[in-house]
């Protein structure tokens, strides 16, 4: 990984667009212009961080400040590289990182995301939900500080 920069805004709304596209048409929201306009309005370069894979991009993720822990938000690899474990790769070390700062993670996903079971799998739990959105909170594992 790298840190974002504000050129990547545009590769990065690309692949935003191009991942949530089949989730969005299913739940009847996808729209062109505001799939990729949602990510240029919300972009933090300060809090994202590029994924690379082969020296190539390969995705992206957030984790924002928030008032009682992160928002881990606009988590997208690229299709061709998903099952390989990379994703569940960038997790372990952005959880190992809130953990050891003894903060909960917040984030959401869409209803019916094959994402969710890797949230899961991480420790996420439904906090609440709504006919589009799934909200999923992760407490600090106590026992991770210096693990």
């Amino acid at each position: 990984m790298r840190p974002a920069e504000p050129a990547d805004v545009e590769a990065i709304a690309e692949l935003r667009a191009m991942v949530m596209r089949p989730d969005l048409e299913r739940l009847g929201r996808f729209d062109e212009y505001r799939v990729r306009q949602r990510l240029r309005d919300s972009f933090s370069p300060h809090h994202t961080s590029v994924i690379l894979a082969d020296g190539a991009f390969a995705g992206c993720v957030t984790l924002r400040p928030a008032e009682d822990g992160r928002w881990l938000e606009h988590f997208y690899l690229a299709p061709a590289i998903h099952g390989r474990g990379l994703g569940s790769a960038v997790l372990r070390a952005l959880l190992a990182r809130t953990d050891a700062d003894g903060v909960l993670v917040r984030l959401n996903v869409l209803q019916g995301s094959a994402a969710r079971r890797l949230y899961e799998r991480h420790g996420f739990t439904v906090e609440t939900q709504d006919p589009i959105d799934i909200f999923m909170v992760r407490l600090p594992r106590a026992g991770a500080l210096g693990t």
